[in-house]
């Protein structure tokens, strides 16, 4: 059982006393560390919270608590130096908890949400029975109401004394979990420090988004345990949110002083049963679809114009077009490299899920982001939050800007093909409308794999293509010096890609690009973006699939004769 630190003693507290800060060793008065919910304003350290204090500042006020009352303990009889029953007596005196969680029902800013909070004080918020069926209890109240679920993990691990059946528990709420999965209900899990073992490896991490406190501890096996196994130190910060985070296992680390609006606007965007795009006026429509109005550039030109590091990138639109904008990361399997962003918002009051290239728009942030060009878990990650859409019957948004899929060892170590290859296989029968847009540089199977949709848009000085005008012409030309004339004879151009069919239409940009006036350009994606919506909406859920299917099926079909015919026996 992991220690807790002295900061943690949180029932012996007097509101009056002061405490000390475990992190930087402040002392604290005590009403002031209640006013900051019990986070040091000194360094940020998140000392523990008992759980109504948790549920008061985090639910709208008038939440209600789902009564539980344990009608049966000790199923083993089990007794070490203290018998099982006084030690859960003693628990019950010193939290007032009938076990080590507290199931209510509420809102956050005004949406529905259940929650079931783990308390730690409680015998070191252990699973057993009683847990698992409390955790259970509320998963199938959020079932029933359609809403929301939010569980806040805070664990040693399984509860020993009893023995099999606590382990059982990991199951139960693990099939509890897979019937909102099938009832399209969203889950959330906030992991608190700690959270280990049986907890950690079922409802803590198998939620649909993951957030935890700064500095949380997360893990199947404690460190003391792994360094007793291994004979090894372990690196500085292993297990905590932010080790979590860097290595693609979270979502978010999430102060709890932002917990509240990151939670609402969630909720916001995932809450509920996705709607369709207002039925108000959007404007005139600026998309054009007829290549013949579009007028003629030099090739070379637009793939300069398209590259430019001055031009609005995915996160500015995210940020430009959604309400409510909430990044989410991580793949669930390694980290990423930035060259992918996605999370939810609000497009014209609509949920939406927005994945996209993001290159960078100086030196470090390009380096850091890889140019925008994705590694294997960049593609796993835009497929997890792909099938989230399909989970919760959101609409995605994807928005091309990519020099291609990063081509690196590392990245094939990884799998890169097999990476893309399941994207496009995702895409290919996501059960909700998909729009994607070529905002910047598409190329090749990296941008490909964002954009299998139902309308494929491409803005004015965007280029699409198969591969770079330096590539073709190194191998076709034998000198990237012909880099020009490859582009030319790409047809890789805005205008291009809308006569070949391969685009639905084209996003106009302000005069000189988007690059001169950001706001406007984002007018012009956020109209194109809501008409698009709207008209795949229109369309119909049923047969989504199938017309998303022969709109690719169509290219190169008139290439074959196929002379094989079927024969009844």
């Amino acid at each position: 059982m992991l220690e807790a630190s002295a900061a943690r003693s949180m029932r012996q507290r007097e509101p009056g006393r002061w405490e000390l800060c475990g992190q930087c060793w402040s002392m604290i008065y005590g009403k002031r560390l209640s006013r900051e919910l019990r986070v040091c304003p000194s360094c940020g350290h998140h000392f523990g919270i008992p759980v109504a204090e948790r549920l008061d500042a985090l639910l709208d006020p008038g939440w209600t608590p789902v009564g539980v009352e344990v009608t049966a303990e000790d199923p083993l009889g089990f007794t070490d130096l203290v018998a099982y029953p006084d030690r859960l007596r003693s628990a019950r005196h010193r939290t007032g908890l009938q076990d080590a969680a507290r199931c209510a029902v509420g809102a956050v800013e005004g949406h529905p949400l259940v929650v079931a909070a783990v308390d730690f004080d409680f015998m070191g918020g252990s699973l057993g029975g009683a847990l698992g069926e409390i955790i259970t209890t509320a998963g199938e109240i959020a079932l029933r109401r359609h809403t929301p679920l939010l569980i806040v993990s805070a664990s040693g691990g399984a509860r020993m004394q009893e023995g099999l059946l606590a382990l059982m528990q990991m199951a139960k709420t693990s099939q509890m979990l897979a019937r909102l999965d099938e009832a399209g209900v969203l889950s959330i899990s906030l992991i608190t420090d700690p959270t280990f073992g049986g907890v950690a490896a079922s409802f803590a991490t198998s939620c649909d988004i993951l957030l935890a406190e700064p500095g949380a501890r997360l893990g199947f096996a404690g460190p003391r345990v792994i360094e007793q196994t291994i004979g090894e130190s372990l690196p500085e910060g292993f297990q905590t949110a932010e080790f979590l985070f860097e290595h693609g296992l979270i979502d978010r680390v999430c102060s709890r002083h932002d917990q509240r609006p990151v939670l609402g606007r969630l909720l916001a965007a995932c809450g509920g049963a996705a709607g369709q795009v207002a039925d108000t006026d959007l404007g005139p429509d600026v998309v054009c679809t007829d290549s013949a109005e579009v007028r003629e550039r030099v090739a070379w030109d637009a793939v300069q114009q398209a590259r430019g590091i001055t031009r609005p990138l995915a996160l500015d639109y995210a940020n430009l077009l959604l309400d409510g904008f909430v990044e989410l990361h991580g793949s669930r399997l390694a980290g990423e490299s930035g060259a992918l962003i996605g999370g939810v918002g609000l497009l014209g009051g609509e949920p939406v899920i927005l994945l996209g290239h993001q290159r960078g728009s100086n030196a470090p942030e390009l380096v850091r982001r890889n140019f925008g060009m994705p590694q294997p878990d960049d593609y796993r990650k835009v497929q997890r939050l792909a099938r989230l859409a399909a989970k919760l019957r959101i609409p995605v948004v994807t928005l091309i800007d990519t020099p291609g899929a990063y081509p690196g060892v590392s990245a094939e170590e990884r799998g890169q093909a097999f990476a893309i290859a399941e994207t496009l296989r995702v895409f290919a029968a996501l059960p909700t409308p998909v729009v994607a847009v070529v905002i910047g540089e598409g190329g090749s199977g990296g941008a490909l794999a964002l954009g299998l949709a139902d309308k494929v848009l491409i803005c004015e000085n965007a280029v699409y293509s198969v591969i770079s005008p330096e590539g073709c012409a190194a191998i076709l030309w034998k000198s990237a010096a012909a880099a020009d004339q490859a582009a030319e004879q790409l047809r890789l151009t805005a205008g291009d890609a809308l006569s070949l069919g391969v685009v639905d239409g084209i996003v106009p940009e302000p005069r000189g690009g988007s690059e001169q006036d950001p706001g406007r350009a984002a007018d012009f994606l956020a109209n194109a973006l809501s008409r698009s919506l709207r008209d795949v909406h229109a369309d119909g859920s049923r047969g989504l699939v199938q017309r998303r299917t022969a709109r690719f099926r169509g290219f190169g079909a008139d290439l074959v004769s196929h002379t094989f015919t079927e024969t009844q026996e």
